[in-house]
């Protein structure tokens, strides 16, 4: 599996990119409950508010049509609405900036505008980031895949190229990847440092694949909008429902994909049901 784009090698006519916390992978719970939301209470020292702060952070990551938003901007959103309702929060006005300029939402593009800014906000978000990478590495015992996902992998990788497009920490993603015996069905892992996901469907599609012939598969909003910004189909894995919804991809869409019955009107019915299953 390789990790640069620069090294990917189209070798089909077909693209399906898959998405990993929440879509591939049950992670995504257990990482925002056990490590992103509290470190960002030990690190802004907020635990006076632990438990309505825990409550809004799950609402915006997990359980809305934010779910799947960027860390950062996940972060900025939580203490904007906690701050909405009176709750004493620091202000994070040079985080959000940053997360409305930068074109690259990570760990490394926030070390290059701290070099330049020597911004306290912008240190203390850095600070919580790099909590939550390790405190998701002393998370090995609780991640796996939902039930389906290696023999819905499998299934795609006979007929389509597969590249992981992912908002999440790459070292994270490789390593649960790998430890559950994933990667042999991906040709190009694509996490955090490559880009947004809008962008790294983008570098995809110069390699030359039809557009009718990509489709991404996510759980988040963030997903279905790369696949529009891009002009390619997208397929949901439904929260609550991920073991249906991957073996539906496996026996029903894909097929769909490979005939070319994957059209406006199957778009348009996943898609509603999609939105009606996030409140």
């Amino acid at each position: 599996m390789k990790e640069n784009i620069s090294e990917f090698i189209k070798t089909k006519d077909f693209l399906v990119c898959v998405d990993s916390d929440g879509c591939a992978m049950d992670t995504m719970d257990v990482k925002h409950q056990k490590c992103f939301g509290p470190k960002a209470i030990e690190v802004w020292g907020i635990e006076t508010i632990t438990d309505r702060f825990m409550e809004i952070w799950n609402d915006v990551n997990l359980y809305s049509r934010t779910r799947g938003i960027n860390r950062f901007k996940g972060l900025v959103l939580t203490f904007e609405l906690a701050a909405k309702e009176g709750l004493e929060i620091p202000s994070l006005a040079s985080v959000k900036e940053w997360t409305e300029t930068t074109n690259e939402l990570s760990n490394p593009s926030l070390e290059r505008e701290i070099a330049k800014t020597n911004d306290e906000q912008l240190m203390k978000a850095l600070e919580w980031s790099h909590a939550v990478n390790q405190a998701i590495t002393e998370l090995s015992d609780d991640d796996e895949p939902f039930p389906g996902v290696k023999e819905g992998l499998a299934r795609i990788e006979a007929d389509a190229d597969v590249a992981i497009v992912s908002s999440a920490n790459s070292g994270a993603v490789r390593d649960e990847w790998t430890r559950h015996q994933l990667t042999p069905h991906v040709q190009v892992m694509l996490g955090q440092e490559a880009g947004t996901k809008t962008h790294c469907i983008g570098e995809l599609k110069k390699f030359g694949y039809d557009n009718k012939r990509i489709l991404m598969v996510g759980d988040a909003p963030g997903d279905l909008e790369a696949a529009e910004k891009n002009n390619v189909y997208y397929y949901p894995i439904l929260v609550g429902k991920e073991g249906f919804s991957w073996e539906r991809l496996a026996n029903e869409a894909l097929g769909k994909l490979l005939d070319g019955t994957f059209n406006d009107k199957y778009q348009k019915q996943l898609i509603e049901e999609f939105h009606s299953n996030l409140k």
